[in-house]
């Protein structure tokens, strides 16, 4: 007992001992703080900017994938900064150019607009489905997003060919359109395989480039057949 009394007395600790000092700037925590560009100012991220600068930066973006489509000379852009604004854009403007007149009865004019949208998203998605399951090494989404792309020479063959049908027609201006068209096919496919052929197998590039080829063929196929009627 004469140990445990040469201790001293136990005293229980007040609230104040448990304080710790927490102040701070919430600018000095990494995960939240704004980045710095090369003068030390921060720059705004894609949630501060507005919205002017936002659809600008998109639609150069377009643009500047539009132009690698026309001259493909490389895959970085179209394939490590995809998006789908560009063929959305692009299927909007060929179902509004190839539907056909909503006062037809016999429903030969052309397809109407949810059918382009059909064949152009649903072909899109089996050619992509049928490279993966050949071992492509591309994603879902880039596929489609180059396969989209890609429709921008059928695209400018369908305007010509709506031109071509407000003069009046003969057999000359019918091989004209056949002739936008069979350029613009072998045009689009041979984007597409610029972009997509390094993805798939050495030894399986004939079997996922025709499908490819297929997808194509359809459209021009439906550039070629339009009508007046």
């Amino acid at each position: 007992m004469e140990e445990f009394s040469s201790l001293p007395p136990f005293s229980s600790p007040s609230n104040e001992d448990y304080l710790v000092d927490v102040s701070g700037k919430m600018d000095s925590i990494p995960s939240i703080s704004k980045p710095v560009n090369g003068e030390g100012k921060p720059e705004f991220n894609t949630l501060d900017e507005p919205i002017r600068l936002t659809i600008v930066r998109d639609l150069k973006a377009v643009g500047n994938k539009f132009l690698h489509v026309l001259y493909p000379r490389h895959q970085a852009s179209l394939l490590t900064e995809w998006d789908l604004w560009g063929p959305l854009i692009l299927c909007t403007f060929m179902a509004l150019l190839l539907q056909g007149r909503s006062d037809s009865t016999d429903h030969d004019g052309g397809p109407e607009f949810a059918e382009v949208f059909v064949i152009v998203w649903v072909g899109a998605m089996a050619v992509t489905i049928n490279t993966k399951l050949l071992g492509g090494t591309i994603s879902f989404f880039q596929s489609v997003c180059v396969l989209g792309y890609c429709l921008l020479p059928l695209s400018i063959a369908l305007g010509l060919c709506r031109i071509v049908l407000l003069l009046q027609q003969n057999t000359m201006f019918f091989i004209l359109r056949c002739g936008f068209s069979l350029t613009a096919f072998f045009w689009a496919v041979w984007a597409a395989m610029k972009f997509l052929g390094d993805s798939s197998p050495p030894r399986r590039k004939v079997l996922a480039a025709y499908p490819i080829g297929l997808f194509y063929f359809v459209i021009a196929w439906l550039v070629v057949s339009l009508s007046n009627s």
